[in-house]
């Protein structure tokens, strides 16, 4: 991502009166306890920054999760939300449902594993301070498995070859947004996106950070391979019909290719007469045709699914309950009525 230096000293650095920290929760009962310990600690503390809310999500959980969450509702009700889903949506539509629920200028995206530590937001809140709408992450000496990092690279390559986006570490869910972006986010109706990615596509300043990374020690992670195969198709799928074009081209190539292919075989039959021995080539050869055939017809079948999702009109989610306090829920009821 081309980094845009607005840190040149002829500005004086921005306070926010108000931030927000959304995090989705799915399954956390183990680390919950710990990620709280930490961060609200850090939140207190925060230079640059008047006041925050910390906006939780839970997505469906079915172990304490959401127990501990109106626990520290009860505990801390100025300063967090608990917006309850009724099931598991899945970990971007969960920040989706709980982004309108934001009141910061500058909103905070969290993973509640506590592999990207809470002490690392005081960084993005003095990034964003400079001037810019957008801040990625990038993590440092990530604690990851080796085929989970040299998956992820490869995928970062081809997405920004597909997309244009230039996102170096997509994986990485802490990320700062301008209020502006949020207010652009809230207004799209996609039923499967990418936060990080759609937001980029709103930023006109853009730039990213080092941010440390932890080993998960408690919980297990909830993106198995299966899951993350899925969350790339739907990235690609997603911000651009490149992988559409790229097979009208390759149609086109073996089209071509074919009609050359039988011209050389009438030759090869005038000049040598009938044979038998290139049939097991050939049929390697449909075989090989038949299946980049199914595979373009698969990646169309993305396109029109998500476009069948899209036209259905259902609610991309449904909350049960929204836990906050009581002179937040007056000032909303003030705004519809004004």
């Amino acid at each position: 991502m081309k980094e845009i230096d607005l840190d040149d000293g002829h500005f004086p650095l921005a306070t926010f009166s108000l931030i927000s920290v959304v995090i989705p929760i799915y399954n956390e009962e183990a680390s919950l306890p710990n990620l709280i310990t930490r961060l609200y600690p850090v939140l207190d503390n925060l230079q640059g920054v008047s006041a925050f809310e910390v906006v939780f999500v839970n997505d469906g959980s079915v172990d304490r999760s959401a127990a501990i969450l109106r626990e520290q509702f009860m505990k801390r009700p100025q300063v967090t939300k608990v917006v309850l889903l009724n099931g598991n949506c899945g970990q971007h539509l969960a920040i989706m449902a709980g982004l309108p629920h934001c009141r910061g200028e500058i909103i905070i995206t969290l993973d509640a594993d506590l592999q990207n530590p809470p002490e690392e937001i005081q960084k993005l809140v003095d990034k964003m301070r400079q001037g810019y709408d957008y801040v990625g992450t990038i993590r440092k000496n990530r604690q990851d498995d080796a085929w989970r990092k040299i998956c992820s690279r490869a995928m970062n390559k081809l997405r920004k070859i597909i997309t244009n986006i230039d996102i170096t570490d997509q994986g990485c869910m802490l990320r700062a947004y301008s209020r502006k972006i949020v207010d652009a986010i809230n207004c799209c109706n996609e039923i499967n996106t990418f936060i990080p990615a759609l937001a980029y596509t709103f930023a006109s300043r853009p730039t990213e950070i080092m941010v440390e990374h932890e080993q998960r020690l408690l919980g297990q992670s909830k993106y198995s391979l299966y899951k993350l195969i899925r969350l790339n198709f739907d990235l690609m799928t997603a911000f651009s019909i490149a992988p559409l074009q790229f097979f009208s081209f390759l149609g086109m190539l073996i089209a071509s290719g074919s009609g050359l292919f039988f011209l050389f075989l009438m030759v090869r039959r005038l000049i040598v007469g009938p044979e038998v021995e290139g049939v097991f080539t050939l049929f390697a050869i449909l075989f090989f045709f038949v299946g980049v055939s199914l595979f373009g017809i698969g990646l169309l079948g993305e396109y029109v699914g998500r476009i069948y999702h899209l036209v259905k009109g259902r609610p991309r989610y449904l909350i049960d309950a929204v836990l906050e306090h009581k002179h937040e829920r007056g000032r909303e009821h003030g705004r519809e009525h004004e």
